[in-house]
Order: structure tokens, then sequence, then C-alpha cells
């Protein structure tokens, strides 16, 4: 591959315009690979890959949506670098002062690679816009930091974190002044903002502020969660998985009285890196494995696996064979849902409302009516779950995402949802119980709800005929509906499949869910389910014809 001129111009204009001497350097050492290579032989290949990698760094700039930017650490405009960052910030500076937007930004961030660096930029950049900036002290969780906006009043907040992507990535999220991911239009606008801004080597900088602390108002709010009267404090085991929620989440169970803790060592310690596993997401593969081997050695009551940026929370529990199993995200999500409204907190709302996603069971909606609860279903993310509406308690979603708190932290928490989660299980030792137990009741009582979800790789055009072509002329028996542009629901009775593209693989994503009637026979229930949903998704690679 030759390099053009127009591609050499390009990465030259950058590396001018970087602020960064150290990305500066890594572009002008891949441009210059490009630059040198012979005609033939090796020098041409090492020549033809250094150019497709310039041409790859110098492709972007990286989307800013309502996830925010999240990318590769690198140097260039698809890249998260200083760069990058600072000509994000002075976008988001000018579109708050184009909304007549003043006043307080919290800025925080995670422990990944570039994280301290990039942070710092922002808020360099956000007082030289003249803005006054919380900089939370250190690398914190996601949720303090949406705590953060709300607790100080703030009218933004921005965390430089990419959650459970995998080591070589990190990102961007900002948070509106009521602590809630931005929706649009706020996103699209911001991005416009965003590339009329600067190059970044003009914006203007003011002074780094000095670190702000919160971690105290946060926990004193943990410590007011529902707490159940009686029974023993559970033994705890943990992992933060190599992330940033390790002595926070410690804190706020000791802050509850449970102090029995017992930590994954290999685990334990912020490591950009994340040693110790594949993919540092509590959904892969293997990722709890060592978790669940410490809690069968020590005799835990509970399993805690928080993400790295610990805003997502899955919970194991020996099942009553005693072998340890981590539940699903829907499993939690309905637990700790029917837990606290069987325990509302004092001044909670008279009529209380819970929101789940319409990728996540439909359980919660039975259980809400059952505990006299109203319960509203969202499109998928927490930018949508907590404005489901006035009066919301609870919120989660399929992913391991909670929201047990929405008035202290308007997002997902994966370390209040620990405390739930440590809360259910004393209740349930207190009554002589224990999560299966409680599980078999929830299904005995509302009906087994059995969901499962699918990952078909396709190429974006197939992909998206397949979408097409299920709306235009839906299987025979299901009836459609589409609660958003690229989201297609098909339902029978009992059974359900809703399928959306992935945003960001060449994927189609559909998430099952099969439901059968309330009854005692529990374990009838789940041995039809299961293969009901054997045959359901049978039924599916049939109809995307995969």
């Amino acid at each position: 591959m030759a390099l053009a001129p127009a591609l050499r111009d390009a990465a030259l204009r950058w590396i001018a315009d970087d602020p960064d001497p150290a990305t500066r350097s890594e572009l002008q050492q891949v441009l210059a690979a490009a630059m040198a290579g012979g005609a033939t032989g090796s020098a041409a290949e090492a020549a033809a890959d250094a150019t497709a990698e310039l041409a790859d760094r110098m492709s972007g700039p990286l989307r800013f949506g309502t996830a925010g930017l999240r990318g590769p650490v690198r140097a260039g405009p698809a890249g998260m670098n200083v760069a990058v960052v600072t000509r994000a910030t002075a976008g988001l500076a000018a579109w708050l002062a184009a909304e007549g937007i003043s006043g307080t930004v919290v800025v925080g961030r995670d422990a990944r690679h570039g994280s301290a660096e990039f942070a710092a930029a922002a808020a360099r950049v956000l007082t030289g816009a003249g803005f006054t900036v919380a900089l939370l002290d250190g690398p914190v969780p996601t949720p303090l930091v949406a705590f953060a906006v709300r607790e100080l009043g703030a009218v933004a907040g921005v965390t430089v974190t990419a959650s459970h992507n995998p080591p070589a990535d990190n990102g961007y999220k900002v948070y509106l002044g009521d602590g809630a991911q931005i929706v649009p239009p706020a996103d699209a606008r911001i991005e416009a903002a965003i590339a009329a801004a600067p190059a970044a080597v003009s914006v203007p900088l003011g002074p780094e502020p000095a670190p702000a602390e919160v971690t105290g108002a946060y926990l004193d709010r943990v410590a007011t969660l529902p707490r159940s009267p009686g029974g023993p404090a559970p033994r705890v085991a943990l992992t933060p998985m190599h992330g940033v929620g390790g002595a926070l989440v410690t804190a706020a169970l000791a802050r509850t009285g449970v102090d029995d803790v017992h930590v994954v060592a290999a685990q334990a310690r912020p490591d950009p890196d994340f040693p110790t596993v594949t993919f540092p997401n509590p959904e892969e593969p293997g990722a709890t494995d060592a978790l669940l081997a410490l809690a069968a050695e020590r005799g835990a009551d509970l399993a805690i696996a928080l993400d790295p940026d610990a805003d997502r929370c899955a919970i194991g529990v020996p099942d009553t064979g005693g072998t340890w199993r981590m539940l699903s995200g829907d499993e939690t999500g309905v637990l700790l849902g029917d837990h606290l409204l069987r325990r509302p907190a004092p001044g909670a709302p008279a009529e209380p409302l819970v929101a789940t996603t319409v990728v996540s069971s439909s359980m919660l909606a039975a259980v809400a009516a059952g505990r006299g609860a109203r319960s509203a279903e969202t499109l998928t993310g927490f930018k949508w779950i907590v404005r489901a509406g006035e009066g919301l308690v609870y919120g989660y979603e399929e992913a391991i995402g909670i929201c047990a708190d929405p008035d202290g932290v308007r997002d997902k928490d994966g370390i209040s949802a620990a405390v739930v989660a440590a809360d259910l299980v004393r209740a349930l030792a207190a009554d002589g119980s224990s999560v299966p137990q409680r599980l078999d009741e929830l299904a005995a009582e509302f009906g087994l709800h059995a969901t499962a979800g699918v990952s078909v790789r396709m190429e974006p055009a197939a992909r998206d005929a397949a979408v097409v072509r299920l709306r235009d002329a839906p299987p025979a028996g299901w009836e459609t509906d589409r609660p958003a542009p690229d989201v297609l629901r098909l339902r029978r009775a009992g059974e359900r499949v809703v399928i959306r593209p992935s945003g960001t693989e060449p994927k189609l994503k559909a998430y099952l869910e099969v439901v059968e009637a309330p009854g005692p026979d529990v374990a009838a229930a789940r041995s039809r389910a299961a293969a009901r949903l054997t045959a359901l998704r049978t039924e599916l690679d049939g109809i995307l014809g995969a």
C-alpha cells in the first residue's frame, strides 16, 4: 500500500497540533516507517503495514454518542489520547456555554492506561473555559462520579473510563446536571461542537484544580439503603477484577455491618493490563472462576464480582447441592428488585416505579404488579432507565447493570447493588431460606421466566437486511412491534424474541424469553423452559437463515 500524499499531510497536521510529546513521537514513528520502505522485499512489506496502521489511526474522529467516546489508547484522531480528550472537552465546554450553563463540572477517572493524563487534560480545558472543576482524587469508580454530580450541584460530569473493554481501550463518558448520562439530541450537538473545536494545541488551558473528595458522602448515602432486621451478616467473597471498586465496596459493605469479606488476592489491586482474565467482564466465561473457587474455599454465603469501573455487579451463590454458580443478570435484577419492593426505604413513594429494558426479562413487571408497584420498560441503557418516570425506586438491565438508589446515583452502580445483594442474603438467612429457594418461590408465584442471549455473526449488510426482512415479513404465528427503529420484537403466547444489530460488532443480537405459568412444581417448569429455549433457538436460526 503506497502512502498517499493526503494521508501523509493529514498525519503531519495532526502531529503539529498534538500537545502531547509522547503521542507526537508515536505518530511520527509510524509515519516515518510508512515513508521508509523500498521498492520490494521486507522493507516494502514493513512500509505497507505501517501505511495501513497510519490510515487506521487517521480514520477518525471517534464518534461521540450517548456513551461518549471509546477507543484504543494510541496517537491519532481514531484513538484515545490527550489531543482527542482536549478537543472533546473543548467541545463539551462550548456546548455548555451555548446552552447558557455555567458552574462546576465533576471530573473523575479509572486506573486504565492514560486515564490520569486524560482526566488532568479535561480538567485544565474546563478551568481554561471558565468552569469550576471538582477533580475527584485518584482512580475512582464510575458511580462515584455520577453521585458527585448531584452531591456537589454540578452542571455536568466527565469520567475517563472504558468500563469492561479490553486493556488497550479507554473512554470518555459525560453526565448532565441531573446526574444521568447524555441522551439525544445533546450527544449530536456536543459532537458538532467537538468538530468545530480548534486544534488541541490551540485550546486554552487553565490550572489543574485541587482534588475533591465525595467518598464519605457516598458511603453515608449507601448506609441509608433499606436494611433487614436480624439475621447473620453474610461472609462475602469479592473480586474487583483488577479495577477500582475494591476499597469502596469493602467500605460500603462494612457500613452496613458486612465486614467478613475475602478478596481474590490476584485481582484485588487496580491493574490496567487485567493479567488474570482474558476479558475483564464478569459475564465472560472463566472471568469469575477465581472468585467462585475462593467462595467455596472460605465457605462464603455470597460471591460478588464488580467490573473494572464498578458500575456493574454480578453475584454468585451456592445452589442446593453446594456447587457455586453465577446468577444471570435477569435473575439478579428480579431478586434485588423484589427485595427492595418488599422493604421500601423511609419516605419511599406511595406508588413506586421499577424499570427495566425491552431486552430484559418481563418478570420484573409481574413482580411489581404483585407488590402493588408500577413498572416501565425502556430502551436499552441506563440513560433511559433512570428517566423511566416519577417515583423510580429501582432499575436494572440484563447485562448485570443495577440502579438500586436512583435518587443517589442516576446510573448503574455495582457498589450499592452489592450492598443490597448482601442484605438480601442476610434477610433470607434470617428466614431460614437461601437465594436458590427465593428464586423458586418467585417462579412459583409469578411464573418461571427463562431467558437466553444469542449473538449471530453476520456482516453488517446481511445483518441489517435480516432485520428489514423480518420487519416487513414476520414469520408466521408471531406478532411484531418495533420499540425503536433498529429493534424488532417478536411475540407469541409465552415466548418473546427481541432482535437488534450490534452497534460495535458485525453481529445480530437476539434476546429470548419463555414463560411457564405459576405453579408449585418449579423443577418441572425449569425442565420445560429449558427445552423450549433450545427449540426457540433452533427456530430462530431458521428464521434468520443462520
